[in-house]
């Protein structure tokens, strides 16, 4: 007998955009619902992810798989779709598709991997037009989940990692201007501050108290330089570690055949380092910080940092191997 919780789910992802392999996702999804109630655990960092997935760079699917296969190491709360561009939050909803169809797989390594049920309900939709005025006046529903969730995590922090436009974080900080003091952002500037410059320096100028690692070029790093040997490099990777991994690695090959992930870094901070020391080493890059507030981190401009004209980008190379190994590690549980 059909129980209500997958009707429930059913019900959720029926406007879910077309996909090749979409019936045998959604039973997929429909199983894994039925069998893992596994909700994230409070000894895991916690997350929110604003992303532009579905504009028009696909990096950001690339980066939503990698994070759904490290699913197990956050506690994530929110996952907001955050243009402006095509991007919609059915975007993230046919990510977790592909997540659902690899769960069973994945919990076989570990039981903490969250139930694509859950991923579901935490994700919303975030602002879909760029800040027109020099102080936000809209109030997103991402917006609006991003100020219940830093308010229920109250005294503990809550990272918020932008992929897109800053949009939703500008709305919540300025209609709740509390959660600053247990909120911590690491953003992806360069274009995406480009698509909405307003948010970026209305948060700049009146809230330089903000915890924020700005991540400006630091990032391309994740696909500029390093060490390429062994199949490592960001053609060679794909065909051998992503292609016929899953429907999470078959996602990614669709959507781009080479590794860009500009928005990885911020995930790659919490795998190995200290999440407490910006300017220490880490995966996702070592910042430094400026006169610019107690808690802003930006790319280091040293000159033995810097790759193809990018600063701090050797910050994040410099470990290609180390996270590329780790993470085809992880993507070898989806061909067992």
């Amino acid at each position: 007998m059909t129980s209500q919780k997958e009707i429930g789910l059913t019900r959720q992802l029926k406007n879910i955009s077309s996909h090749p392999m979409r019936l045998l996702l959604l039973a997929a999804i429909a199983l894994a619902s039925a069998c893992n109630d596994t909700k994230p655990v409070a000894d895991r960092p916690n997350i929110i992810v604003s992303t532009d997935i579905g504009g028009s760079d696909p990096d950001d699917y690339q980066s939503l798989v990698h994070l759904f296969v490290y699913a197990d190491q956050f506690n994530l709360l929110g996952l907001i779709s955050s243009p402006p561009d095509a991007g919609r939050k059915e975007h993230i909803e046919e990510t977790i598709a592909a997540y659902a169809a690899d769960l069973e797989k994945l919990k076989k390594h570990s039981a903490r991997f969250p139930s694509p049920e859950y991923l579901l309900s935490i994700t919303k939709q975030g602002a879909t037009d760029s800040l027109q005025t020099e102080a936000p006046t809209a109030l997103s529903e991402g917006a609006s989940w991003l100020i219940e969730k830093a308010k229920e995590n109250a005294g503990q922090p809550l990272y918020v990692l932008v992929w897109g436009s800053i949009t939703d974080v500008a709305q919540a900080v300025h209609h709740a201007p509390s959660i600053k003091s247990n909120i911590r952002v690491y953003s992806i500037g360069s274009w995406n501050t480009v698509q909405d410059p307003k948010s970026r320096d209305y948060l700049f100028h009146n809230h330089p108290d903000l915890w924020w690692i700005e991540n400006n070029t630091t990032f391309r790093g994740m696909y500029m330089g390093g060490d390429t040997t062994n199949a490592m490099g960001n053609l060679s990777f794909v065909d051998n570690h992503l292609k016929g991994h899953g429907a999470l690695g078959d996602l990614f090959w669709n959507k781009k055949k080479d590794i860009k992930m500009g928005d990885t870094p911020s995930v790659l901070y919490f795998l190995n380092g200290d999440i407490d020391n910006p300017e220490g080493e880490s995966w996702g890059g070592s910042f430094v910080k400026t006169n610019h507030g107690p808690h802003f981190w930006t790319d280091n401009p040293a000159d033995s940092l810097i790759e193809s004209n990018r600063a701090g980008a050797k910050t994040v190379n410099k470990f290609r191997q180390a996270y590329l190994r780790d993470w085809a590690a992880r993507m070898g549980w989806l061909k067992e």
